[in-house]
């Protein structure tokens, strides 16, 4: 014992043990309070345009049919919506992403940073991906390529060399196009559309032309700018994540262009049209059979972690599952899902409803 520190007593002793006692208690107490005032009983929803009307369909038969509140669910954009989705646990956190293209392996990679280890990956069918435009116009037809040159930043000329893109009306490209200004309204880049878009368009489009084929034995990289980069001349217009922004000035503007997908043409069909993509039209059939060139999958995402604290998930993703939401005869497809074929509908329910984690 130190010299000057005098020896404690019975009493002293169990009035600070007291002390220390009480102290944790109202600490627990304060923790749980926080907990509690925290903690939310109805599932949160965040991300893909795209998938936002299947997913608030879901949702307002989840709560009409079930015990448990109606989901929230919130268009951000399949990148936003995963970004917000990788953030971390707890119920400040969203339980639920919708996408429009499939989890990237950086963004796996950043849930996992952030204690997200357990993801449920569930396909939900498949949408196309339109060039639309007012019902007023003519409905345009073209050819991926040529849809490549028309946005595309830089292009090739006679010479094969490459070039900042110099076409600003469609005839320019192929006189069989209407001669009116090029003007397209697309997605920003933290949108599936977009990613999709680019992909299938872009990258697609760009391996046409044998000036830019050829680059990419010597420069991958440069190559792969050339393919993917939008122009931002003031042709390609980023109009967000509102989809109907994109219908009221397609309605207004009878020469302009949108891109969004097929599930939002089908919701608007009064207003808006499709155009043909290599010959064949978006429809229903036309991208179930995958005639259309332009497809692709959607999903929506499940933080695992969540499943027993936030109360309804296991129910929710069973009714999205479900042959009444997307099967071929479901509310789904009346919105323009196109389901997945029987065996591989079956497998991901199975799948989904076992909270199986996905595996990259």
């Amino acid at each position: 014992m130190h010299p000057n520190r005098q020896p404690m007593g019975d009493r002293d002793m169990k009035s600070r043990v007291l002390n220390v006692v009480l102290a944790a208690g109202v600490s627990t107490l304060t923790a749980l309070a926080a907990t509690a005032q925290d903690a939310r009983d109805t599932i949160r929803i965040v991300g893909s345009s795209t998938v936002f009307p299947f997913s608030t369909a879901v949702a307002e038969q989840f709560g009409q049919s079930s015990d448990f509140p109606t989901p929230v669910v919130e268009s951000t954009g399949s990148g936003g919506g995963l970004k917000l989705f990788c953030a971390g646990i707890g119920f400040e956190h969203p339980d639920i992403t919708n996408a429009s293209r499939r989890i990237k392996s950086s963004e796996v990679d950043r849930c996992a940073e952030n204690g997200i280890t357990d993801i449920t990956e569930v396909m939900i069918g498949f949408d196309g991906i339109v060039l639309g435009s007012s019902r007023g116009a003519d409905q345009l037809s073209i050819d991926i390529p040529d849809l490549w040159l028309a946005l595309a930043a830089e292009v090739p000329d006679a010479d094969g060399n490459i070039v900042a893109n110099p076409y600003t009306m469609w005839n320019e490209i192929d006189d069989s196009l209407p001669a009116v200004a090029i003007r397209v309204m697309g997605p920003p880049p933290t949108s599936g559309t977009r990613d999709a878009f680019v992909e299938l368009v872009m990258e697609g489009g760009c391996e046409h032309f044998e000036a830019v084929a050829m680059i990419e034995e010597s420069d991958e990289d440069r190559f792969e700018s050339i393919c993917a980069s939008i122009r931002e001349d003031g042709v390609f217009i980023e109009a967000g994540e509102n989809d109907n922004l994109i219908v009221q000035k397609l309605e207004a503007d009878p020469n302009s262009f949108g891109i969004f997908g097929f599930s939002f043409l089908d919701q608007n069909i009064n207003k808006i049209q499709g155009s043909m993509m290599n010959g064949v039209e978006p429809t229903f059939d036309n991208i179930a059979s995958g005639d259309y060139p332009v497809s692709r999958s959607l999903y929506f995402y499940v933080k695992n972690a969540h499943i027993d604290v936030v109360p309804g998930i296991t129910e929710f993703v069973a009714e999205f599952t479900s042959e009444d939401a997307w099967g071929p005869f479901g509310y789904l497809a009346d919105k323009g899902l196109i389901p997945l074929p029987d065996e591989d509908r079956a497998a991901m329910a199975a799948s989904a409803n076992a909270a199986t984690p996905l595996s990259m």
